[in-house]
């Protein structure tokens, strides 16, 4: 199934408005509505699979922009499931511009490899250079007791056109995945790219996670473990010792609220 989507918000009258909302099936784009979200400056979005999906074949890709001074929260719903088929891999590809002063929060709920699927995706960000942008992903390689298929998982972000991210994950692979230097063994992995208008920090590590600077400015923090819940918690570690470290990495009560350049 081929189905593209496309979500911009601007910043308008003190808050953050949703001006494009398009999608095709198995996607939709639902924004959150009402007087809660009226009252925040910051736009939020769940995104929703709405059929079964990625199923192999599945080539889905989704354009969203943040316009100046705007704020959007982009979130999953219900973990994906990648299923296997015959014929091509599935592929998803989420590329997003952050305009000046503006913030982008990408949360997905965790993508589950099952055996035998081929699951690839993108995320592709572009940085005005004070934009601010936070990106999570918790891959599970594999239902409990399964061996994962394959999955490929590539993220680009660039600030003000200049690479500051350039990663390719892959999972399936048995000598991969039991690794050191990848996996180790573990069945879950979880990322975050926290980049704000700050320097880059020291790098950490602890048990089971790290952070690792990037150029001139932000991280990537990375957690490993057996299941899902103890690579989220192993993330939240990460992310609490970076905001330690530098409050500017800490988002506020609202979190797209936090991440807003100023």
């Amino acid at each position: 199934m081929r189905a593209r989507a496309a979500l911009a918000v601007q910043w308008r009258g003190g808050r953050s408005v949703v001006t494009t909302l398009r999608a095709q099936a198995p996607l939709a784009l639902v924004p959150r509505r009402g007087a809660t979200a009226a009252a925040r400056p910051a736009a939020e979005v769940h995104l929703v699979g709405s059929a079964a999906t990625p199923l192999a074949g599945d080539d889905v890709e989704i354009e969203v922009t943040v316009g100046p001074g705007a704020s959007l929260l982009l979130t999953g719903v219900a973990a994906a499931v990648a299923l296997p088929g015959a014929g091509r891999p599935s592929r998803t590809l989420l590329r997003c511009r952050v305009d000046e002063d503006a913030s982008l929060i990408h949360r997905p709920e965790p993508t589950v490899v099952t055996g035998r699927a081929d699951h690839h995706t993108v995320l592709d960000v572009e940085l005005a250079p004070t934009a601010s942008l936070r990106a999570r992903d918790v891959l599970v390689a594999g239902r409990t007791g399964e061996r994962p298929g394959r999955y490929r998982g590539t993220v680009r972000i660039t600030d003000g056109g200049r690479p500051l991210l350039v990663q390719t994950q892959e999972v399936g692979d048995p000598l991969l995945d039991g690794s050191a230097a990848h996996l180790a063994g573990h069945r879950v992995l979880g990322t975050e790219v926290v980049i704000g208008t700050g320097p880059a920090p020291e790098p950490m590590a602890g048990d089971g996670w790290s952070v690792s600077p990037l150029p001139v400015r932000g991280a990537l923090a990375t957690a490993v473990a057996h299941d899902a819940v103890t690579a989220q918690r192993r993330l939240a570690a990460a992310l609490a010792r970076l905001a330690a470290q530098d409050p500017g990495h800490a988002p506020g009560p609202d979190p797209a609220v936090g991440l807003r350049a100023g």
